[in-house]
């Protein structure tokens, strides 16, 4: 550990560099659903004298909705106080978000959406009132092309998910079209690509070929060339993976697929380091997705909505998600004309707000400015990189260069003192930050992920490095006292065995009352 190394772990917290005293805010808030009382009413709306409309049959419920009955203020109160009991990018130091991307939004773009021309807008317009929003949807189509050198893009999912589903839709229409789509029932993927990619394909009806890593941490190519074939619909990869690693004969890995007549796609959602840098057509790819709310700066809104952009070649554009925006060169309109279209994949054109945000970002930064963020964001990750593995008990398996973020691993520290990662992480959250571990199953032992990205600065790295060293001492000392936390957070430990039971899961407090209350 060295000579600093021991008198900083003696140190106070108090007294130790880059560590603030830290506590959450800690409210015993039901959720709302509890708090309703019969009666409570946030405004009264007087009748506006609007005759009734007569409604077909079927569509009007028979029982009032069972909202809950609150006042303005006790809605304001329950509100503000979880508010309180969050970490978040604007509130903490948020590296910990692996593979998510949580960097600065500027708070101007929110003025942008919130003003009435954007606001108060309604998706069944007639296209002449809407030019402004149709043009900014067209102009950001134009941006994402030339970021990814395809074709078209689609901006109308509403989250990453969503286009990877679009994208296998399309893959499906595409071998439907050239009547192969019986034949090729494949998707081939990696362990490290985003698990969505094979939920995708799973929940499309597809067999799903995960590739495993080779000895030096990339997709095994030869178990590649073993698993393509007549049956291969499509690659579906992730480049960067989630460890943070770039295969470096990823055009090769398409070539194979090409090969044999399959369909690649990439996903995108870690391009967050090689913007301006390298594009998904230059490495021979058919399709592939963005994250708005991730690498172009647009908020996660907290599980949505999102937004998601499908980038395609030539031969894939006549199956692409309708209505489609389009430019005559006077006006801007939409075609629903697409008789090969999948349809759509979801309401309307797509989340406005957010892809109002990826334009404003990117027309703030243009095309150097978007070169000067990837840069940037593997400069952080690569100082975080060296700041982490100088802590006993910290490592990154396979000796790589890393792009923008990093799967760490704690086992070292765990054979050491029996402290698992997830209790690093918890114990974190008591100076005001966090972690993500990864992925299951936990390929990487003991993981945990972390991706500084460009919004963060040299100071904001060594409070947080700081964090990890002085929690990862508190495990040596007194490894207890670390799985014995939170003490100064909301957070709470829960019963993992229930996560594999889904006859304990409830999605919708309807559930949790019906499976749990009743």
């Amino acid at each position: 550990m060295g000579a600093v190394g021991e008198a900083f772990a003696k140190l106070p917290i108090e007294a130790k560099p880059a560590l603030r005293r830290f506590h959450q805010a800690r409210w015993d808030e039901p959720v709302i659903f509890e708090l309703t009382s019969p009666g409570r009413r946030g405004i009264g709306v007087p009748a506006a004298g609007v005759p009734a409309v007569e409604l077909p049959e079927g569509v009007g419920r028979k029982t009032a909705p069972g909202l809950p009955e609150m006042s303005q203020l006790h809605v304001l109160r329950h509100y503000v106080r979880l508010s309180q009991e969050t970490l978040g990018v604007d509130f903490n130091i948020d590296v910990g978000q692996g593979t998510c991307t949580m960097k600065y939004s500027p708070k101007v773009n929110d003025r942008f959406v919130s003003d009435a021309k954007i606001a108060e807008l309604h998706p069944a317009q007639p296209e002449e009132s809407v030019q402004g929003v149709l043009e900014i949807y067209w102009r950001l189509e134009q941006m994402l092309k030339e970021i990814s050198g395809l074709d078209r893009v689609c901006l109308q999912p509403g989250s990453g998910s969503a286009a990877i589903y679009a994208n296998i839709a399309m893959i499906r229409a595409y071998h439907d079209s050239r009547g192969e789509g019986g034949q090729r029932d494949q998707v081939i993927t990696t362990m490290f690509s985003h698990p969505s990619n094979a939920a995708c394909a799973k929940t499309a009806g597809y067999e799903v070929i995960t590739l495993m890593p080779d000895a030096d941490g990339y997709p095994d190519i030869e178990a590649l060339k073993a698993a393509v074939g007549p049956r291969t619909a499509a690659l579906m990869i992730t480049n960067p993976e989630d460890t943070g690693i770039y295969n470096p004969r990823i055009a090769e890995f398409v070539e194979l697929v090409h090969g044999v007549g399959g369909l690649a796609c990439y996903d995108q959602a870690n391009a967050n380091g090689i913007l301006g840098i390298t594009r998904a057509a230059e490495a021979g790819f058919d399709l592939c997705h963005f994250n708005l709310h991730k690498t172009f700066s647009t908020p996660h809104a907290c599980g949505g909505p999102a937004a998601g952009a499908c980038g395609v070649s030539e031969k894939l554009v006549p199956f692409m998600p309708g209505p489609t925006v389009e430019f005559d060169g006077e006006r801007y309109f939409l075609d629903a004309d697409r008789p090969q279209s999948i349809g759509k994949v979801r309401p309307y054109l797509g989340v406005t707000p957010n892809v109002v945000r990826a334009y404003a970002w990117i027309m703030t930064l243009g095309g150097e400015g978007l070169r000067q963020v990837a840069e940037t964001a593997v400069l952080n990750n690569n100082y975080l990189m060296h700041k982490v593995l100088q802590i006993p008990g910290a490592s990154a398996p396979w000796d790589k260069g890393r792009l923008e973020q990093v799967r760490y691993s704690w086992q070292q520290l765990y054979e050491d003192t029996g402290v698992h990662s997830e209790e690093i992480g918890v114990r974190a959250s008591d100076f005001g930050v966090h972690y993500w571990t990864s992925h299951h199953p936990y390929v990487v032992p003991e993981p945990f992920t972390l991706e500084p990205t460009e919004s963060y600065s040299k100071e904001d790295l060594d409070e947080y490095a700081a964090i990890l060293a002085h929690v990862a001492e508190e495990a040596r000392t007194d490894p207890e006292f670390v799985k014995g936390a939170p003490y100064h957070q909301t957070v709470h430990k829960i019963d993992p065995t229930c996560l594999d039971d889904p006859e304990q899961w409830a999605p919708t407090w309807r559930a949790y009352v019906r499976k749990h209350l009743s």
